[in-house]
């Protein structure tokens, strides 16, 4: 007997965004999470404006008010105080949310978790763990353990591993892991000062080879320092209580002045499975990947993977795609975690340098760089490639051969738009899923039988009329494009011929159209795609 739609070993932010993601399309999900309670102490502590636009969608933007603040500047300097790259994080990202948000995550957690407790369909079972699992054809048996021994077992159609980097999952699936080799030992500490403190700048990282350390925001009222081990140095000694108060004695702290919340010696790890599905079992976030945490995407790619995978699961479990669909997870998903590994290593190779020389050599070049820049400000960390931001393959419109089309795979921006008296970002006001943008209305251009699949799928048709429309000029389907960004964007997209898009339900561009035929073989293509997909 199968209990539920989807079962999701472990409770952590992955594992809350993928249950409510499921639950908000009706899904029944069960979640069985080995601790107890809640882990009370926090580990990230910012996320992207993707990741904010993502959270949105899963109806708690509203809700985080008081565990977030815009991050603000971020300042590496060299171990003089000398200012190695200034990065004034940009106020909006293009996804229409503030590029970084640093936040407090035991609050982001609880304000999940209250989403999830929302929403009918949702079981959370705490305090077990999964200890056994059968895949069966049409279902998984999952068999959980509490603290006293007592044994549970719970059916599911599908079971998402978000149980961590040791996934028992994961380990289910494929152990196998690409290791990038790259561990270095840091001392966290995590701390509330008695008073309200302005530091300037907000974010700061300190690349001095003596003892390489870090200065963050970690939400209102919460800061965090850490600090490296250094050669010589053994992790027992860099985590005593009373080394911790010497080292945050370097920046005025002590215990009359400041309450230490954590503190641990934690490993960066750099690693991805090469398996992120076998069967009906999946694994998202850390099971599926670690990384260090220069680039702060660790949590953010656990919220990209909870929303690919959240879509696709959707339209299978409804019988609107192959399960096939479901390969394009890894294919979309570790291309991008990769991406983010390798640019985290290089930034980590820069930071965590303790070569005296090669620091000399290191500081010499950003200097100069620095000194070259106008204004003497730099946008981006250097060290190697820019992070992705458009997946390279899955469930893309193809164009010439096999490649994607161009711009088939790029992350969808979201701007301010106007329809019926409201004014909102676009998810706000058309809502989300797929979504077809046109310059003239779709639901004029399609047949009856492409507008009654595009709605099996939730489709929503949107044209998109230039600023300045007078409202009484829009109709049910349109929205007026007020910020100037979505016209713009469909006229550069696919070399200047798109006079339409069709977004998937994670914001990517599965494709665009040049006219009316060509939206009609557009919607062929996703149909076929659906109905047999390679990934």
């Amino acid at each position: 007997m199968v209990n539920s739609d989807v079962l999701i070993v472990g409770y952590g932010p992955v594992g809350q965004l993928a249950t409510i993601l499921l639950a908000q399309h009706g899904h029944t999900v069960t979640v069985v999470e080995r601790w107890p309670q809640p882990y009370s102490m926090p580990r990230a502590v910012a996320y992207d404006g993707e990741a904010a636009r993502i959270l949105a969608a899963a109806g708690v933007a509203d809700r985080l008010d008081g565990i977030r603040e815009p991050t603000g500047e971020y300042v590496w300097e060299n171990g003089r105080g000398q200012t190695l790259i200034h990065m004034d994080v940009p106020g909006q990202s293009p996804s229409g949310w503030p590029e970084s948000t640093s936040m407090y995550q035991p609050g982001l957690e609880a304000e999940l978790a209250e989403r999830g407790a929302e929403l009918p369909g949702v079981t959370v079972h705490r305090g077990r763990t999964a200890v056994d699992l059968t895949e069966h054809e049409d279902r998984v048996d999952v068999v959980t353990e509490d603290a006293d021994g007592g044994r549970h077992t719970y059916s599911a159609r599908w079971v998402i591993g978000c149980d961590g980097a040791n996934s028992f999952v994961g380990g289910r699936i494929d152990p196998a892991v690409t290791d990038y080799s790259f561990a270095h030992d840091w001392l966290i500490c995590d701390v509330v000062t008695h008073d309200k403190r302005e530091y300037k700048p907000n974010n700061l990282q300190i690349c001095d080879p003596a003892r390489p350390r870090t200065a963050v925001s970690a939400g209102p009222g919460h800061r965090r320092w850490e600090f490296m081990r250094v050669p010589g140095e053994t992790v027992e000694e860099l985590g005593h209580i009373d080394n911790v108060w010497k080292l945050l004695g370097l920046f005025g702290l002590d215990p009359d002045n400041a309450t230490l919340e954590r503190h641990a010696v934690y490993t960066t790890q750099a690693r991805c499975a090469d398996q992120w599905r076998s069967g009906r079992l999946l694994v998202a976030g850390d099971a599926a990947h670690v990384m260090p945490p220069f680039v702060g995407q660790g949590m953010c790619s656990g919220f990209r993977d909870a929303v690919n995978l959240a879509w696709k699961l959707h339209l299978v479990l409804g019988g609107l795609a192959d399960e096939q669909l479901l390969d394009t997870y890894t294919v979309e998903r570790s291309s991008h975690v990769r991406s983010a590994i390798e640019t985290s290593i290089a930034l980590g190779e820069v930071i965590c340098q303790t070569d005296r020389a090669a620091a000399a050599g290191r500081d010499a070049f950003l200097l100069a760089a620095r000194a070259r820049a106008r204004g003497g400000r730099d946008q981006a960390a250097p060290g190697g490639p820019a992070l992705a931001q458009s997946l390279t393959g899955g469930l893309l419109r193809t164009g010439t051969g096999q490649a994607p089309q161009p711009g088939a795979g790029d992350l969808v921006p979201q701007a301010r738009v106007a329809r019926g008296g409201r004014t909102g970002l676009f998810d706000d006001i058309v809502g989300t899923g797929f979504t077809l943008l046109c310059t003239e209305d779709p639901q004029l251009l399609l047949d009856p039988a492409d507008l009654a699949f595009l709605d099996a799928l939730g489709t929503r048709p949107v044209r998109v009329l230039p600023a300045g429309t007078a409202p009484e000029k829009a109709g049910e389907h349109d929205v007026v494009d007020i910020d100037d960004v979505y016209l713009p964007y469909l006229a550069e997209a696919a070399a200047g011929t798109a006079t339409g898009m069709l977004v998937r339900p994670d914001f990517y561009l599965f494709g665009t159209t040049r006219d009316r035929d060509d939206l009609a073989a557009l919607v062929e293509d996703l149909r076929g795609r659906l109905e047999h997909t390679q990934p």
